[in-house]
């Protein structure tokens, strides 16, 4: 795969996701809809993985936070209150030859890319030439070239950020147009103005109040945790610090949605809110982000995929952000954001209900209103992550080629397959004997169309990492043959060992001892 473009490598990886069941077009029988896609039999069962495994490191680890179900329809005044009816937008801008349209933020960060890839590429002719004695750090603050691009990169983003903390789209615009930035399609420079748009979607539902009819669909989890702080603080006699975690689906009117799930209409979070005492938000913002990446480098995936990136400018609510970025094959980009969102959201909430949203601490016998960490996750983009790391076409020795995905044992949708060698002999109904003691523990397929080696590509392309096989020397001996999918090694074990050796390999567990060890 070294001599493959990002862009192919991307195309092969969506096509791959559509031939092996992990995720379709939505209502592709009526030509689709843009930016909405379905999960199949494989990506559904992956999803489901990783959410369980967000939800045991976040819920089931931790005493102190607890898990809720918040539903998407809220009262409309929420949202006055969480600032999304105002400051939900994003900077939009047209190009007048194509008729297409962008986010004038994301022609910019696109435009540093390129300048950061420059460096990069000195960096790399670099450590080719110099070999063992290559100090990155070094050269990165020395040589003429990267510092002539960093400081490029350093002005832009200053600018960047003074035009949007000031909301200057003029001067957004001005900054495209300087930057000579050409519209992908036309080659032309030929824009519009800069114009803010609002991304909540809105419906109509019977009487909500006598103000309005007008709902939205949650452009985010977090508010249905908000509403609900006392409610569960009461109940869950909780106590400061302490944290409510949700997973669900958000809906955004994204204008210019792209790059296949990483930005769609309709998603999935995975959120927690973790609430604490004014003046200790920098030590819980800095605890976060310790732990958030742990639990992403816990996938066994390399250290350079990931890196946190402080947010040039910051939103309404927040006084720190940053993002853990993963390096997707179309370069780094947001995963999972951690934001210290101050008092914001309760003392808005508050202020808007007229309700009083406060913590008693019996320990100082006085009441205020907490201070909140918040760390958000794109279950959507985190699959994404996992299937575009775990991706690979491989040459093998004998010159064939396969497609595998190296999917870490404990999410992959299939954990095994139980396939028996001939049809016939008796193998099949071993076979089904030995899958149906699996299956109660495992998710399991049983496979016996088609030669064994086509068999164990298919398990290779959707990720599973164990094969079974029966011969005629199991009915001899009471052993089968276990295949590995990663080494392709194949050994002989004992037909009452396969569940032990499953359980160690396949179990959650592992993962979870490690990152809270």
């Amino acid at each position: 795969m070294s001599n493959i473009t990002s862009e192919d490598l991307f195309k092969n990886i969506i096509s791959h996701a559509k031939e092996y069941g992990f995720i379709f077009q939505s209502s592709e029988i009526y030509d689709g809809l843009s930016a909405v896609y379905d999960y199949g039999q494989n990506g559904s069962e992956l999803k489901k993985n990783i959410r369980e495994y967000w939800w045991k490191a976040m819920v089931q680890m931790n005493e102190n936070i607890v898990g809720i179900d918040a539903a998407i329809f809220m009262h409309p005044t929420t949202w006055k209150a969480s600032g999304h009816v105002d400051a939900f937008n994003d900077p939009l801008v047209d190009n007048k030859d194509s008729k297409k349209r962008y986010r004038a933020d994301v022609l910019i960060e696109d435009h540093l890319a390129k300048i950061e890839a420059k460096i990069s590429k000195e960096v790399e002719k670099a450590r080719t030439r110099f070999g063992d004695s290559f100090n990155e750090e070094t050269f990165r603050t020395t040589n003429a070239r990267v510092l002539e691009n960093q400081k490029k990169i350093d002005e832009i983003n200053m600018r960047f950020k003074n035009a949007l903390e000031v909301g200057d789209l003029n001067e957004v615009r001005q900054i495209i147009i300087d930057l000579e930035i050409v519209c992908p399609v036309s080659g032309t420079r030929n824009w519009t103005d800069v114009r803010q748009f609002n991304l909540m979607f809105n419906t109509q539902l019977g009487s909500v109040s006598e103000e309005s009819s007008t709902i939205y669909l949650r452009p985010e989890t977090a508010q249905g945790i908000f509403v609900n702080f006392l409610n569960v603080q009461k109940t869950g006699r909780m106590k400061i610090p302490f944290g409510i975690a949700q997973t669900g689906k958000a809906f955004r009117n994204e204008i210019v949605a792209r790059q296949f799930i990483f930005r769609m209409r309709e998603f999935e979070q995975m959120e927690m809110q973790f609430f604490i005492k004014p003046g200790t938000e920098m030590e819980w913002y800095k605890h976060w982000k310790d732990v958030r990446l742990k639990w992403h480098r816990s996938l066994g995936f390399p250290e350079t995929v990931h890196r946190f990136h402080d947010h040039l400018k910051l939103a309404h609510y927040a006084n720190a952000a940053c993002d853990i970025e993963f390096k997707f094959p179309f370069g780094f980009k947001e995963l999972e954001g951690i934001h210290s969102r101050t008092d914001f959201d309760l003392g808005n909430h508050e202020k808007f209900s007229g309700k009083k949203l406060q913590y008693f601490d019996p320990d100082s016998g006085q009441s205020y209103v907490p201070y909140v960490i918040e760390t958000s996750i794109g279950l959507d983009r985190m699959f994404l992550a996992i299937l575009s790391q775990s991706y690979a076409e491989e040459k093998l020795e004998d010159g064939s080629e396969r497609v595998v995905l190296r999917i870490p044992e404990f999410l992959a949708p299939v954990k095994c397959a139980v396939l028996p060698l001939v049809k016939k002999d008796g193998l099949p109904e071993k076979a089904r004997e030995i899958m149906d003691r699996l299956k109660f523990d495992h998710l399991c397929q049983y496979e016996e169309k088609d030669s064994i080696g086509k068999r164990y590509r298919r398990q290779d392309a959707i990720g599973t990492p164990f094969c079974i096989t029966v011969d005629h020397q199991t009915l001899e001996d009471q052993t089968v043959t276990i295949r590995y999918r990663d080494s392709m090694v194949q050994e002989r074990i004992e037909v009452g060992s396969i569940e032990k050796i499953l359980i160690d390999k396949v179990d959650m567990k592992k993962a979870l001892r490690q990152i809270s060890g």
